[in-house]
């Protein structure tokens, strides 16, 4: 604190009168001198010179009235008083006297900042993966036991038994515990993920190709498989089992098991789709898409074993992915020239060009599917009706609003991979330009597997 008025002690005379320029550099001299020194004026004005001095730096520590009375008192007496003082102020840039006052350097703060977040990125990740394990295996005890009831109490009431076909099940299994959806295993994607990953390492399963019960691993129940979405948030896809029995009289009758095998994911569409995560399964020993033929092989003349489609199985292959697939002598690869190509993505998944569909065979589908023989194999066919029932197999896995798709063949030249269209009204084969630096294009290409 500096005092702008000059300290006059009443009983000193006139000339004695000292003012704050005197008193500032008598303080000066003795906080910096250690010497004593002393001062020419007479007593009395040196002890205003005193008093104006431990006033300023009692004030500045803040002591009390009382105390400051009794030093300024004193410090004539004890001239010691004001030396004792100096060790504990300094003189600060703006020539105030203030107290030293502890304080963190920046250079701490910033390495203590940067160990919090070392320790959290340690930390965190594993707290998240525990509560997301926990909050699994939670939502899967709930959803297994109000199963359990549900199917306990069709047992009670004689009703689990005796059904020819999954959907029959699963339309009674509506009555005891809330499903929202049905699909059918030709739209099993629409009410489960598209993709699961049933051994951690492995390729994901395309489950629209988990079509009857054998997908799962029961090869003697000749039931289709029905996708539904249960009231609280599960997905599942349910095989009925044909040799269901049924005790109403046991209240221990274990009726889950004895009825389904059922595949269920407890985070609805959410990833990671993995199971053991938030995917588990009752009665399914194994997730493996259909082997035979997705259309019946005397229908068509060959087999068609996959369909897929570049959102629910297939990708294009980069172009790094092209030119190592070269290097080994992979699928006859002579030419890597896009950043993304659907076609070599198709021939990728089917293993090889000469497991794709030639354009007669893709005539032949057509013909199939528009129900009728007047099908012109080397351009278009107009003003047809295309049957959607037959076409449901392909509409489920592209990606085109309306259903229009087009499956690629086995003819490919520089960038232009010859496929044919199905559209709505009509029909034919043409050179899709679905290579491209733009990983999005063509996505309504379908790769259909055949032998």
């Amino acid at each position: 604190m500096i005092i702008k008025k000059a300290y006059t002690l009443t009983k000193c005379k006139p000339a004695c009168t000292t003012t704050l320029e005197t008193a500032k550099e008598a303080r000066s001299t003795i906080i910096h001198d250690k010497t004593r020194h002393k001062a020419t004026e007479p007593a009395s004005c040196k002890f205003l010179i005193t008093q104006s001095l431990v006033l300023d730096l009692l004030h500045a520590r803040r002591v009390s009235p009382i105390v400051l009375a009794h030093k300024s008192a004193q410090s004539a007496r004890y001239p010691d008083l004001l030396t004792s003082f100096a060790p504990s102020v300094r003189k600060s840039a703006s020539h105030l006297i203030t107290s030293q006052k502890a304080a963190f350097t920046l250079a701490e703060v910033l390495i203590t900042l940067a160990v919090i977040g070392i320790v959290a990125v340690l930390t965190i990740p594993g707290l998240i993966k525990n509560h997301n394990e926990k909050a699994w295996s939670t939502a899967q005890d709930v959803f297994t036991k109000r199963l359990e009831v549900a199917t306990r109490q069709m047992n009670t009431e004689e009703k689990l038994a005796g059904y020819s076909s999954t959907m029959d099940f699963v339309n009674e299994l509506k009555k005891y515990i809330k499903i929202t959806r049905v699909c059918d295993n030709s739209e099993i994607t629409k009410c489960f993920n598209k993709q699961v990953i049933w051994n951690e390492g492995e390729e994901p399963v395309d489950m629209s190709t988990i079509k009857n019960a054998a997908s799962l691993g029961q090869e003697d129940w000749d039931t289709d498989t029905v996708a539904v979405q249960f009231a609280n948030g599960v997905n599942a896809i349910i095989a009925y089992n044909p040799n269901t029995t049924q005790d109403p009289y046991n209240n221990q009758f274990s009726a889950t098991s004895n009825s389904m095998a059922i595949l269920y994911d407890v985070s609805g569409n959410k990833n990671p789709n993995t199971n053991g995560k938030d995917i588990n399964h009752i009665n399914v020993t194994e997730l493996a898409g259909v082997t035979g033929c997705m259309i019946p092989e005397e229908t068509l003349g060959y087999c068609i074993t996959q369909i897929l489609g570049p959102d629910t199985g297939y990708s294009p292959m980069t172009k790094a992915e092209c030119e190592q697939a070269r290097a080994n002598g992979e699928y006859k690869i002579t030419e890597c020239s896009y950043d993304y190509n659907y076609w070599l993505g198709a021939v990728r998944v089917c293993k090889g060009w000469d497991k794709m569909p030639t354009q007669q065979e893709l005539a032949t589908l057509a013909k199939y599917i528009y129900d009728t023989e007047n099908i012109n194999s080397g351009g278009h066919t107009y003003n047809i009706v295309r049957n959607n029932e037959k076409a449901q197999p392909f509409i489920a896995v592209t990606s085109s609003d309306n259903g229009y798709f087009y499956i690629l063949s086995d003819d490919y030249d520089d960038g232009f991979g010859f496929a044919w269209t199905f559209n709505n009204s009509q029909t034919g084969f043409a050179s899709i330009g679905h290579t491209s630096k733009d990983p999005n294009y063509a996505k309504g290409g379908l790769a259909v597997c055949v032998e």
